[in-house]
Formats: C-alpha cells, sequence, structure tokens
C-alpha cells in the first residue's frame, strides 16, 4: 500500500453500517475535516429540481464554463449529502472548468431503490432543460460520481439510452459500485480492506435494495447490453473489494463498442484519494478534471 496512505488507516472510523444514522454522524466528521477548498473561482448556488419529491441541488459553476456534470456523491447509498460533498463537488468544478450539478438525492435504508436512482435521473433532466440558464452548451453534459453515487450515475447513462432521454457526453465514475452479487475475486477476498470491505458492501446493497430483486438500474453490471453508451473514464483502487467488477464493466463497455479509460490506482483503496496531502490522491483527483475536461470540450 501507498506509504502515505497507509499513514492515515489507523484514524478511519470503523462503520460497518449497521447503525446508518450514527455512520451518516462519522461521515459528516470525516468531510468536515478535509480542508476546506477554494470557491474563489466559482459561484455557487442551491437549487430544487421540482420532482416527486423535490430533489435538492448545489451548482458549481466557474467562469466560462463550457459544459456540465451531473455529480453524485458516494457513501454505500446510505451516507453522504450535499455538504459532505461539497470539498469534492467543488475540486471537479475547479479542476474541470465544467459546471458541477451536486445531487442530494434521497439516502437508504429510509429510501430504497429506486428512490435514489430517480432523483439522480431527475436532476439530469432539470440540467438539461436549464442548460442555457446554466450557461452551458445542452450537448455537453457529464454524468458522474464516487463509489455508489458512480454506480448511480452508470445507471442513469443506462436510463438515458433505453428512454432517449437527454444525450450524455461522458461517465466519470470514480471507484463505482456496480454489483450486488459480490462474485468477483475482489469482492469475495478483501475482507478486512481499508475504509471499504466486503461485508461493508454487502450492508450497503442490503440497504439499498431491501427484498426487492436487483435490476440494472440498481446493479448496472446485470445490464445485459452495454452498446449505446457514453464514453467512460473508469478509476479504480487495488485493495477495493469493487476493483474487479469496475475493470470487468470497462472491458464490457469496450467489448460494445464504447470508448473507455481505465485506470487501475495501485497501492489505493476505497475513497483513499480523500486524503490530499497524498501525492497519488493529488493525481487521482487532477486526472478525474483533465479526463472531464476533455470529454467536455471534444
Amino acid at each position: 500500500m501507498d506509504p502515505e496512505l497507509e499513514a492515515f488507516i489507523p484514524l478511519f472510523p470503523r462503520a460497518d453500517l449497521t447503525d446508518p444514522a450514527t455512520d451518516r454522524k462519522s461521515f459528516a466528521g470525516l468531510a468536515a475535516a478535509v480542508p476546506p477548498p477554494d470557491t474563489a473561482g466559482m459561484e455557487i448556488e442551491d437549487r430544487t429540481v421540482r420532482a416527486d419529491p423535490d430533489v435538492p441541488v448545489r451548482i458549481y459553476r466557474p467562469h466560462r464554463a463550457q459544459g456540465a456534470i451531473v455529480w453524485l456523491h458516494g457513501g454505500g447509498f446510505v451516507m453522504g449529502d450535499l455538504d459532505t460533498e461539497h470539498p469534492w463537488a467543488t475540486r471537479v468544478a475547479d479542476v474541470s472548468g465544467a459546471v458541477v450539478v451536486s445531487v442530494g438525492y434521497r439516502l437508504a435504508p429510509e429510501h430504497r431503490f429506486p428512490a435514489a436512482f430517480d432523483d439522480a435521473y431527475a436532476a439530469l433532466l432539470w440540467t438539461a432543460e436549464h442548460a442555457a440558464e446554466l450557461g452551458v452548451d445542452p450537448g455537453r453534459i457529464a454524468v458522474g460520481g464516487h463509489s455508489a453515487g458512480a454506480g448511480i450515475a452508470a445507471a442513469v447513462a443506462l436510463r438515458a439510452r433505453d428512454e432517449q432521454g437527454p444525450p450524455i457526453r461522458f461517465q466519470l465514475l470514480n471507484q463505482p459500485e456496480l454489483d450486488d452479487r459480490q462474485e468477483t475475486w475482489s469482492a469475495r477476498n478483501f475482507t478486512d480492506t481499508p475504509w471499504m470491505n466486503r461485508d461493508k458492501i454487502a450492508a450497503t446493497w442490503r440497504h439499498y435494495l431491501g427484498s426487492t430483486p436487483a435490476t440494472a438500474y440498481a446493479a448496472p453490471a446485470r445490464a445485459a447490453d452495454l452498446s449505446g453508451l457514453p464514453p467512460a473514464y473508469i478509476a479504480s483502487a487495488e485493495f477495493c473489494p469493487n476493483r474487479d467488477e469496475d475493470i470487468t464493466y470497462a472491458l464490457r463497455l469496450l467489448q460494445a463498442g464504447v470508448p473507455v479509460e481505465l485506470h487501475q490506482w495501485p497501492g489505493t483503496f476505497h475513497g483513499s484519494q480523500a486524503i490530499v496531502s497524498a501525492e497519488v490522491s493529488q493525481r487521482q483527483l487532477a486526472e478525474l478534471g483533465a479526463a472531464l475536461r476533455r470529454a467536455l470540450a471534444e
């Protein structure tokens, strides 16, 4: 493991997601400890997407933005909100130069699938409809996120394809949670990895799905047909249970004729890019922003 990252492992809380309310507080505390980002170069505004129910979004608007990304936070479908995602949404906007529409989707287990998925799709529709107001080209809209949020973003891309929804230019998927079956080597064997391990991933799926059988819109790895989807950047972490399902999804996209950039980050673990003092984390964040910038500029 990268020694800069390894030094922080003892500081991580040992949340097991058996008590979502307590785990949300711990997650919020971790986010609050992140150094505040510089927001001088952008406008930030809270808005409401009219839906059933309404969806809160926070818009990060850098000067002279060309495109936008509908951005979905991580947290295992159970944790996270607009405030915990603020440092990362700010960084994505700053590094990419894109308008970031950060989505405060409903959380499990109080709101199981398809609540978060529907909220995310409503945010995509809203962004496309309000492109002129946001100052962006409606043909330059991406979807993306971290972890569970990245999995939801991949599902949104599937739905937009299937329903002839707004055209999506790009998918920016960082360590996406894609497969509830947990049958890959990394999902079966990473039982004690930092922050996310097999049991914790299993808990996230139980909270998200309940007794409902998973569909491709809940777990995109179940999709039989990946053709016609937007180009993707997929990043995976070496010591992450999601690693192999991420790599497999990238290969399946390629085999379906979808352009993919895949980066497997050695020495990292799930969510370790939050340790922004580490050199590898700085490279990860810079590359996420650069990939999005390239995709929206082409």
